[in-house]
């Protein structure tokens, strides 16, 4: 039976193949809760949870292309620090939210600077990396 398009409740624990851990709702004590193959999850846990039953708790490895996707080299920009203001300011590894001139605003962390040159990346901080995730399925609304 599938449970795309239900309301589904669910903890997980997130770690890499070193097993350092990355995420847990367990930790927080708090059950993670989407609708079930609506995109609102990366598509390995979603199309995990997608087969399970309530109770069930399964142990799964996803693929990066499955997470967040390889890491992508046109994501990683410079620009010089006399165009942004505060950017002086600025550490290498500081997490910060950039903005287009559009107004989309997207997470960036600071990856490299020098005394006129700025770097940001803006992959997500576990793109090109495989994820294993231990989920516990315990609810299933229609």
């Amino acid at each position: 039976m599938s449970n795309a398009g239900k309301h589904v409740k669910v903890h997980y624990v997130g770690t890499l193949d070193d097993g350092t851990k990355f995420d847990s709702s367990r930790d927080r004590d708090e059950a993670l809760e989407f609708v079930c193959m609506a995109g609102q999850m990366i598509p390995g846990f979603d199309a995990t949870v997608d087969s399970m039953s309530v109770g069930e708790t399964r142990t799964v490895h996803i693929e990066a292309e499955d997470a967040y996707g390889p890491r992508r080299l046109e994501l990683i920009q410079s620009f010089p620090i006399a165009q942004l203001p505060g950017a002086e300011e600025l550490q290498i590894g500081q997490h910060l939210t950039l903005g287009s001139p559009d107004g989309q605003t997207f997470p960036a962390v600071v990856s490299d600077k020098d005394d006129t040159t700025i770097t940001f990346d803006m992959n997500h901080e576990l793109a090109g990396q495989a994820l294993n995730f231990e989920i516990e399925l315990l609810e299933v609304e229609e």
